[in-house]
């Protein structure tokens, strides 16, 4: 086995608000806003938005209504502290970055050099408009 990721899961506090955000920022990494699927299981106090591509899926998903009011925190145990996506270079870091101010992220730091993650560690770090962070990240 490889260590691949075939899909990942986000819990959102608002997902027609997330929606719209990710709508925008999906785009960036690849994917195809007109390959997004829609469902609703409400057996399982569960709605979701799942964006699909061929390396990877991503899906925002609501919450439970107990936990609907909650706080997000990356730093609560089994929180997601954040998500890197990584770019082919320094440019598409810099064009994601400039795509990413334009509809709306949270630049926490705009792409620089990070020498003590690497000598080549190249990131921008942002979040989305529920508080969750992301990176996108050139190591070469």
């Amino acid at each position: 086995m490889q260590p691949i990721i075939d899909h990942i899961q986000i819990t959102v506090k608002d997902l027609a608000v997330a929606e719209k955000f990710y709508d925008k920022f999906l785009p960036v990494l690849g994917f195809d806003i007109n390959r997004k699927v829609k469902a609703s299981i409400k057996e399982h106090d569960f709605d979701v938005v799942e964006y699909t591509h061929d390396l990877l899926a991503f899906a925002i998903t609501s919450p439970r209504q107990a936990f609907r009011n909650e706080p997000i925190n990356r730093r609560k145990p089994g929180a997601l502290h954040h998500l890197a996506f990584k770019a082919n270079s320094r440019k598409e870091v810099d064009e994601a970055y400039s795509l990413l101010f334009e509809i709306g992220a949270n630049i926490v730091a705009a792409p620089q050099v990070y020498p003590e993650y690497g000598s080549s560690y190249y990131a921008v770090f942002f979040k989305d408009l529920e508080n969750i962070k992301y990176e996108i990240v050139c190591t070469k």
